[in-house]
């Protein structure tokens, strides 16, 4: 059975593997000093809230990190929900679809107006699970960045 819970910063040896294999995805280098690290700072300081999804015996599945962000336009709250990663060994188990659940309930305990999330194109399986969700993929605004 698949449990989702808030993680805290005693949870950071359970998410840190999880967070350096989620990177992986994305072409970086594996290195767990970093994704540590990374993770601890934002736990400790409180600038993200993760999810983090266990089976009975307590092993990490996979987690999803979400940033709190504002929408002047809206003049409301809306969570980013910027990482969700399944260890492969739980993929096709519901994990996702668990861990997706508990960040709307806690975009809705939290007043938020909505969740907003991006995916790589290539991501075809991300991006099907968020359509089955009632995910709308936004025609409206372009999203630029810019490298520092």
């Amino acid at each position: 059975m698949t449990t989702v819970r808030y993680a805290t910063l005693d949870d950071l040896d359970l998410i840190a593997p999880l967070f350096a294999a989620y990177r992986v995805f994305y072409e970086q280098p594996h290195d767990l000093v970093v994704a540590r690290a990374f993770i601890g700072e934002r736990l400790s300081l409180r600038e993200s809230v993760i999810l983090l999804a266990q089976n009975g015996a307590g092993s990490a599945l996979g987690f999803i990190q979400l940033y709190p962000v504002f929408s002047s336009i809206a003049a409301e709250r809306i969570w980013l929900l910027s990482d969700l990663y399944v260890c492969d060994e739980a993929r096709a188990q519901g994990v996702a679809r668990a861990l997706m659940n508990k960040a709307t309930q806690h975009a809705r305990d939290t007043g938020a107006a909505w969740l907003e999330l991006s995916t790589a194109h290539t991501n075809t399986r991300a991006q099907a699970l968020y359509d089955s969700l009632g995910y709308q993929l936004d025609t409206v605004y372009r999203y630029y960045s810019l490298t520092i």
